[in-house]
Parts: C-alpha cells; sequence; structure tokens
C-alpha cells in the first residue's frame, strides 16, 4: 500500500522547475506583444483598402513630380497593386489573421518550453508571406520586403539558437 505522506514521484518533486532562459522569454515577450498589433494592422488594412485605392489614384498625377526614391518605395504599378489589394482584401486579411494567431500559439508553446512552438511559429511567419499570390510582389516596396524578411529571418534564427532548452 502506497505511503500518503510521500510523493508519488520523489525526483519530480524535488527538482527545481526549470525556468524560462532570459532570451527565450525576452523573444516571447517581443512575439506576444507585436502580433496582436498585426493582428490589428491587418483589420486595419481589411477596412482602408478602399481609402488606400482612391489615395492612390488621386496621387498618380503627382508620380510623376515625385523624387526617384519615393518612387522607388511604392513600386512600379502602385495604382495596380492598391487595386488588387483592395480586390484580395479577404484572402489578405485572413492569412494575416492565421500568421499572427499561429505565431502567438507557438510563442506560447515556447513559453511551456515545447519544440512543437517552433515549428508552428515558423508556420505562421511563412503564412502572410502568401498574400503575395494575391496581390503580387508590386504591392510591396523593396524597403518594406527588406525591413520585413529581415526582421523574420532574425527572430526564426533567435528562436532556433533557444531550441536546445526545449524538449
Amino acid at each position: 500500500m502506497a505511503d500518503l505522506n510521500q510523493p508519488a514521484n520523489t525526483e519530480n518533486w524535488l527538482e527545481e522547475p526549470k525556468k524560462l532562459p532570459s532570451m527565450l522569454n525576452v523573444l516571447t515577450i517581443l512575439t506576444l506583444v507585436w502580433n496582436p498589433i498585426s493582428i490589428l494592422f491587418s483589420i486595419y488594412g481589411f477596412f482602408s483598402a478602399q481609402s488606400n485605392y482612391d489615395k492612390m489614384v488621386q496621387a498618380q498625377d503627382k508620380m510623376d513630380q515625385m523624387p526617384d526614391f519615393v518612387k522607388n518605395m511604392m513600386g512600379s504599378d502602385p495604382v495596380g497593386a492598391a487595386r488588387k489589394a483592395l480586390d484580395n482584401r479577404v484572402p489578405v486579411l485572413l492569412l494575416g489573421l492565421a500568421g499572427a494567431i499561429l505565431c502567438l500559439y507557438g510563442a506560447i508553446q515556447m513559453r511551456k518550453l515545447k519544440k512543437t512552438g517552433f515549428s508552428i511559429y515558423v508556420i505562421g511567419d511563412i503564412v502572410p508571406f502568401g498574400s503575395i499570390i494575391f496581390v503580387g510582389t508590386g504591392a510591396i516596396s523593396g524597403f518594406s520586403a527588406i525591413i520585413g524578411l529581415g526582421l523574420t529571418a532574425l527572430f526564426l534564427i533567435l528562436y532556433a539558437t533557444q531550441l536546445k532548452y526545449m524538449k
């Protein structure tokens, strides 16, 4: 008969609970802060697509007067890109929401030191790039693409360095 005064698993009872590594803590906090903001941006993009298209059509006449760096930031066909974004705002919204939610869930799992959270996070980082199918690459300026891809790659690399702490 089992002794009720003794814990069932003495080894686990005596072990100190695993502490979340500081780098993983910082990364997950940044992810938990940024992705709700990303959700808001996705929703804002959905509701402002018509306004953005209208503004782009109005600005079309003034594009010849703009400096070259501004033209480069707007892409090769800004009006066409804005039209595609307007026409495909529902799938773009869904991809943005799905990506942010997957990243949030992945970060929560990584806070629990589960390696599966990293895989979910990676999928969540890739999913929003599927919007290129709907809006094309013309909607993405070179500068914003570099920043977006750079930050995505940086976080993936930093999270990958923390895999050794997860099971």
